[in-house]
């Protein structure tokens, strides 16, 4: 977590992205030594599963790297993580702890942020860490408003540096092949749909009874400038997602994984359209205030992509309960983060893939609380490419740019579910055509303090 003190990319760049993943997927069969790569000196703001995580796949692909800060307002998850930095990186140094990202951005000494806080803070934490100088390693999506993800993207470009959002589907080994073997060779033809969707039960089910926040967490601060909420243990750690005053529900944790994974395989921009349909249908008695059902469409000329997602119920099918199916006029292609298959249609050959999975070869993973075996080896070539790209100053694969259209797609889902009808989005002013109310829904509103970043004031 983090603490306050109180107070349109074009084709080229798109194909030029997508063989920079492909390269980074190449150079992550063998780890650097130490002392092939710069040292880079890295900051964590928000010490939590995917915090540390990211914190320890940087030292895993380039040794050199040295965990100087860590900030969060959680003392438990910040003295943690201080451990594990210590116990895992090479120099064995432990950092130095915050409870206030601003003061650990003073510091001005950082080459890297890692911002993996809940969505709420990304915003206000990511503009802070790109004035201080450092580069973002940033946790998608990349806010929970349209606007926030603006102003994120005015200030990378305002001060130069380089951002990768980690949508690292981009930079998943089986989902490159795929799209390099089944898409880019034309095997299925003329694709006019795919569907996206998560049948996971993500949702936290049930009454949950609220409860005084304990001693090690600054509840006031975990909250920031989104609403304060009675505190109920299923809220922190990592079941905020259920809670839209913290998050954008399903769709901008699960579809902008899978919305992005599309558009960068089928090297698609901004959705002219946008709708989506859902609620609360089925677990009422929850105080969760994601949807447990929701359906969302977007439109690209002659290509529609949508997604469904639902808490209850059983799979469409069980080997892909969340991913991607591309239907082409000569075959189609499921995807998933554990696989992809390719069903021709008529004559032709079958082909499957699966996930690499890197256990024997990086054994510390089994010892990692919450390790995911095939996400890792996806972290992994993401925090390359994103090395790669510090050392040529050039546009990750998932650049700022990229994050934002698939984050901001998602957000504008979610506003055209609540109000009950379509967006027409103007891609070149970044407005939706003919609603005002649309357009003011694309700001949340601020708690106090707290004051709502705005593009042209980073």
């Amino acid at each position: 977590m983090n603490s306050t003190d109180g107070n349109p990319l074009n084709r080229r760049d798109f194909i030029q992205a997508g063989a920079a993943g492909l390269a980074a997927s190449a150079l992550v069969q063998s780890p650097p030594l130490f002392g092939e790569q710069k040292s880079r000196r890295i900051g964590v703001i928000g010490s939590g599963w995917f915090g540390k995580g990211n914190m320890i796949r940087f030292i895993q692909m380039e040794p050199s790297c040295e965990i100087v800060s860590l900030c969060d307002v959680d003392s438990k998850m910040l003295s943690d993580a201080a451990a594990l930095a210590e116990a895992r990186q090479t120099n064995k140094k432990t950092p130095r702890t915050y409870f206030s990202y601003k003061e650990m951005l003073k510091e001005k000494d950082l080459d890297v942020v890692i911002i993996a806080t809940p969505d709420h803070w990304h915003a206000l934490t990511a503009i802070e860490a790109l004035k201080s100088g450092a580069n973002l390693y940033l946790e998608k999506p990349t806010g929970v408003d349209v606007v926030e993800s603006q102003s994120i993207l005015a200030a990378a470009r305002k001060y130069n540096k380089v951002v990768q959002v980690n949508l690292q589907r981009r930079s998943t080994p089986h989902i490159i092949e795929a799209r390099d073997r089944i898409i880019k060779e034309g095997k299925l033809g003329k694709i006019g749909l795919v569907e996206t969707y998560c049948y996971f039960g993500m949702r936290v089910r049930g009454a949950q009874p609220t409860s005084t926040p304990p001693e090690n967490l600054n509840w006031n601060e975990w909250c920031g400038p989104a609403p304060v909420i009675p505190y109920n243990s299923q809220i922190h750690p990592r079941s905020w997602r259920s809670y839209m005053e913290y998050c954008n529900g399903i769709l901008g944790d699960m579809c902008v994984h899978m919305y992005d994974m599309v558009r960068w395989m089928l090297e698609l921009g901004w959705p002219s359209r946008i709708a989506s349909t859902g609620g609360i249908l089925v677990d009422k008695e929850s105080p969760a205030t994601c949807p447990d059902t929701q359906s969302a469409s977007f439109d690209h000329e002659d290509l529609r992509v949508t997604w469904q997602h639902r808490t209850w119920g059983s799979s469409a099918d069980p080997k892909y309960p969340w991913g991607a199916t591309f239907y082409g006029d000569k075959g189609t292609l499921k995807v998933s983060v554990q696989s992809y298959d390719f069903i021709p249609n008529g004559k032709g050959t079958p082909e499957h893939g699966d996930a690499v999975i890197e256990m024997d070869k990086y054994p510390d993973d089994k010892k990692e609380p919450g390790v995911i075996p095939n996400v890792v080896p996806a972290m992994r070539h993401h925090v390359m490419n994103f090395l790669a790209s510090l050392d040529k100053q050039s546009k990750p694969v998932a650049d700022i740019q990229e994050g934002h259209i698939s984050s901001s797609s998602c957000i504008m889902a979610n506003v055209a579910m609540n109000l009950g009808r379509t967006i027409q989005w103007d891609s070149q002013n970044e407005q939706v055509v003919g609603d005002a109310e649309a357009n003011t829904l694309l700001r949340r509103p601020y708690r106090k303090p707290w004051v709502h970043p705005e593009p042209n004031d980073v």
